[in-house]
């Protein structure tokens, strides 16, 4: 009997859950920032054995909602854990147990999934701090198994990957198994470009941007050509992401047209725009567009 489900990747911003997401399912499925709101969407990542199958959702990140953006985020993140088999509580053994993890780890145990406690960034401490990193783990009162792993380098993650499996319900797989993920490439090629401007911003500028596809075609010559726009808050803004000369702009649509490229298997054309959309965090009708649920 083959094991399927869904699991649910929750932790703090920067602790490693996307570095994690992607190991797991081979490729490159969810964007990589230590910026808080990386993750906007409920990103699902699906990994198929011989006899199991999980399909991994990484959470937006828990925080106080402040504006209709972040109250979809929390929304969404409640609505996913509720509709899971298993919760993994991932850690970053660098930072330590902090409130957010607590925070966390009572939201997981309030939903009675089965759960496992994964300490990431275990290849950066001595031997000494990993102990006390999982000693700090065992006392958030989450009743499941402790795995000390490197989402980074791979160390740990096979003996995870087989506590998860433990913890599905015997059942069909849930989606084929040749599947990485369910986002449509549009969402996933939007991603791709988000990531490019968070490794170049700082401040309050990455909450304040959201990247939308508005067309992909593919020429006769197999060229795939892909309009996109970025969307920014103020006028600043928009001058900070175009930079002197356009290169912040150029800068951006180069890296993600490699991205692109890995992904899709194509040459790539890509038309990057900069536009300006007053508070479009609160904008619904955006929102619902951009699949920001």
């Amino acid at each position: 009997m083959t094991r399927a489900g869904f699991v649910s990747l929750a932790g703090r911003p920067n602790v490693g859950k996307s570095t994690f997401l992607n190991r797991l399912v081979g490729e490159k499925v969810a964007i990589v920032s230590g910026r808080p709101q990386t993750t906007r969407r409920a990103i699902r990542g699906i990994a198929t054995g011989d006899e199991w199958q999980l399909v991994l959702v990484d959470l937006p990140g828990v925080q106080r909602p402040r504006d209709p953006l972040t109250e979809r985020m929390q929304r969404r993140m409640e609505r996913e854990l509720a509709d899971s088999d298993a919760a993994l509580l991932v850690l970053s053994g660098e930072q330590g147990v902090g409130p957010g993890d607590r925070f966390i780890a009572r939201a997981i145990a309030g939903s009675r999934l089965p759960a496992a406690i994964a300490v990431n960034k275990a290849d950066l401490l001595a031997r000494g701090r990993t102990a006390a990193a999982l000693e700090a783990a065992a006392e958030l009162g989450l009743d499941g198994e402790i795995f000390p792993i490197s989402a980074r380098t791979g160390a740990g993650v096979p003996e995870l990957l087989e506590g998860l499996i433990a913890l599905l319900p015997e059942g069909p797989f849930l989606y084929p198994a040749g599947d990485r993920t369910d986002l449509p490439t549009r969402v996933r090629i939007a991603e791709l470009i988000r990531e490019q401007v968070l490794a170049r911003t700082r401040d309050e500028l990455p909450h304040a941007v959201e990247v939308e596809v508005d067309e992909v075609a593919e020429r006769d010559d197999g060229l795939l050509v892909i309009e996109a726009r970025v969307w920014a808050e103020t006028e600043s803004q928009k001058a900070i992401l175009i930079g002197a000369t356009g290169r912040m702009v150029k800068a951006v649509g180069t890296a993600a047209r490699q991205e692109i490229e890995a992904l899709t298997g194509q040459r790539v054309h890509l038309d990057l725009s900069v536009r300006v959309r007053r508070g479009w965090r609160g904008d619904d009708a955006l929102l619902d567009r951009l699949g920001i649920e």
